[in-house]
């Protein structure tokens, strides 16, 4: 039985950054995950996510951004690779958005200029754009597209033979956990668990408190193909009212105009990676864009799915849901993972060192906005 101090399991961006910080750090560490970097599946699979330094849904995550920026940074520098390919965000609403409100006010905390401008600026600046005249928009820069495919590369590439590229299931101990892999039996002082929309069926007690949700994600043609390349079209996200809010891309990668819903879809398992977005799913979107975005708005010419895995939420520390989990696991020496609910993906640098450091320093506690005990049935 080959031993370790702690094992990762799960190695998208959560687990394969803590796996990372805790090789930095010199912990005899090893990551599992049968599902390879570039694979169409996993919570960090496709090739790009949005990075926001100034976020909306609460101002708990822009120091967070800025510590995680620091390590997207750094990993660009030491890899020679590009990780963030820096673009402006354009976030725009509907009179009164709350979130355009929010993300203006986390800029403004930060000593930054106000990044309110109307509408018809916003149109004349990126010509592609075609917002109502009453609209609030904010346009900021500190954005940038977080190229996943690149990083997941980089990530499972740093970490050489500490990859063990096989599914593996668990058993805890007083003193460790047991790994068991098809081929091979693993001992570990402690465990990381960042297994993403498998964590509840891991974890069914945790379960309880996760909701996996199917993301249809497509690609349109451009209508305009030159006012949407970097530089001419930002990163965009419109509030269009009560669970209908639309994001999307630049054609950085002469693939189209991605975009995709970021309100929830329906409920699904774990293992429900199919069939690929339908025509019906994805009409609302292009529909979005014909109305906000036309020289965005031609055909779909690719699609994908992603899940959400979203945190109910809590009624101890309240909260509106989607928060993060990054906390040990009661009476065991499990450490949990479930940053997710759809934006969690740029924090990850941030958050694995968080995942190291509850790993194999007794005396660190996550923030108390991230921990279980802000659920009743955790206290």
């Amino acid at each position: 039985m080959r031993k370790c101090e702690v094992a990762v399991l799960g190695l998208g961006l959560m687990g394969g950054a803590a796996l990372g910080a805790l090789l930095d750090a010199g912990v005899d560490a090893l990551g599992f995950d049968p599902v390879a970097a570039g694979s169409d599946r996993g919570s960090s699979h496709g090739s790009c996510r949005i990075f926001r330094r100034f976020n909306f849904e609460n101002p708990n995550y822009t120091s967070l951004s800025d510590e995680a920026h620091a390590g997207w940074i750094r990993l660009q520098a030491e890899s020679g690779q590009t990780v963030l390919m820096e673009t402006p965000i354009l976030e725009a609403g509907r009179p009164g958005s709350a979130m355009v409100a929010s993300s203006r006010a986390a800029a403004i905390a930060k000593g930054r200029p106000d990044p309110m401008m109307t509408a018809a600026v916003a149109n004349k600046e990126f010509p592609a754009f075609s917002l109502p005249d009453d609209w609030d928009v904010v346009v900021q820069d500190g954005a940038a597209i977080l190229r996943t495919e690149v990083v997941m590369k980089l990530m499972r590439s740093r970490a050489g033979n500490r990859v063990i590229p096989e599914r593996a299931s668990f058993t805890p101990h007083h003193d460790g956990v047991s790994i068991r892999t098809a081929t091979q039996e693993f001992f570990a002082e402690r465990a990381i668990l960042a297994l993403g929309p498998w964590l509840g069926r891991a974890l069914p007690r945790l379960g309880a408190l996760l909701n996996v949700t199917r993301q249809a994600v497509g690609w349109f043609a451009p209508v305009s193909p030159d006012t949407v390349v970097p530089g001419r079209f930002p990163i965009f996200i419109l509030d269009r009212g009560p669970d209908d809010t639309v994001y999307g891309f630049p054609d950085f990668e002469q693939r189209g105009v991605k975009a995709a819903p970021h309100n929830h879809g329906p409920v699904v398992g774990p293992d429900d990676w199919g069939p690929p977005a339908s025509d019906a799913e994805l009409r609302p979107i292009g529909e979005a864009l014909a109305a906000l975005v036309p020289d965005a708005a031609g055909p779909i010419i690719d699609r994908d799915v992603c899940l959400y895995t979203n945190t109910a939420p809590a009624d101890r520390l309240p909260d509106a849901g989607e928060e993060f989990i990054i906390d040990r696991w009661p009476e065991s020496r499990l450490i949990v993972c479930s940053a997710c609910s759809g934006h969690g993906a740029k924090f990850a640098p941030a958050i694995g060192q968080r995942l190291a450091r509850l790993a194999t320093d007794p005396s660190y506690e996550a923030e108390p906005f991230f921990q279980l005990s802000r659920y009743s049935q955790f206290a």
